[in-house]
């Protein structure tokens, strides 16, 4: 078990740092990538799917392999701002002395979001070791004193994620399970600051209510299906990228 351990921040570890071409260096993991086949399994009935994600793997100094929710039960979704550009932030979480680690990484432009770490295993994000344990934490492009990063797509992609994410672990979409790092208790981290707009984000968790395998995706409220070819694979691909 990993003790609690205090990390330094980001942004003192990555000044000046070189910015590299993201989108050159994810590719997108398909069923072709994945392990070794498996056998189909029933999916659990949910209310969200998840949205694809390209598997960007973080260096293993920078979580704790785990088998959860067994080991530990997942109850909470910790949000965060990198205080770096999106492939900075990539760049860190593959660096093994950074010491931290999130689960996903959601690009500012476009809602693109990197998936560096598996939900089974531990990430380092929260700077607690039990929130640690029992959550899932989500990165987010852009720095908190400057909202222009917080775009609507960027809200909407990770809104279907959180929402998925409850959905699997039956977690309630609600503020005291979905968090922002700063209620972490013991950490001196803001983020996601105050231009975070809580009340609209939390509204789009609640009400997605539908992956629409042709590439649409809404919810009950009256906000507007976003849309796009995200290319979901199958039933089992979800299943097959989060067992690995």
């Amino acid at each position: 078990m990993e003790p609690d351990q205090h990390f330094p921040a980001r942004r003192r570890l990555l000044t000046g740092a070189a910015a590299f071409a993201a989108a050159a260096a994810l590719t997108p993991l398909t069923r072709a990538g994945a392990a070794s086949p498996r056998k189909r399994r029933t999916r659990r009935t949910r209310t969200a799917d998840y949205p694809p994600v390209h598997w960007t793997p973080a260096n293993p100094a920078n979580y704790t392999a785990a088998n959860r929710p067994t080991q530990y039960p997942i109850d909470t979704v910790v949000i965060h701002v990198t205080q770096e550009t999106f492939p900075d932030t990539l760049r860190l979480f593959q660096d093994p002395a950074h010491k931290a680690a999130a689960h996903y990484v959601v690009r500012s432009s476009d809602g693109y979001t990197a998936q560096c770490v598996r939900e089974r295993n531990v990430a380092w994000h929260a700077g607690n070791w039990d929130y640690n344990t029992r959550s899932i934490g989500i990165e987010h492009e852009g720095w908190i004193d400057d909202p222009k990063w917080f775009t609507e797509t960027l809200y909407t992609h990770s809104a279907l994620l959180t929402a998925a994410i409850c959905d699997r672990y039956g977690i309630p979409k609600d503020r005291r399970h979905i968090i922002g790092h700063v209620e972490v208790p013991g950490t001196d981290h803001t983020d996601p600051g105050q231009y975070w707009d809580w009340a609209h984000y939390m509204d789009l968790v609640k009400e997605v209510s539908f992956w629409d395998r042709t590439g649409d995706w809404g919810h009950k409220g009256d906000w507007g299906g976003h849309k796009g070819d995200w290319g979901h694979k199958s039933d089992t691909y979800w299943e097959d990228l989060l067992d690995m």
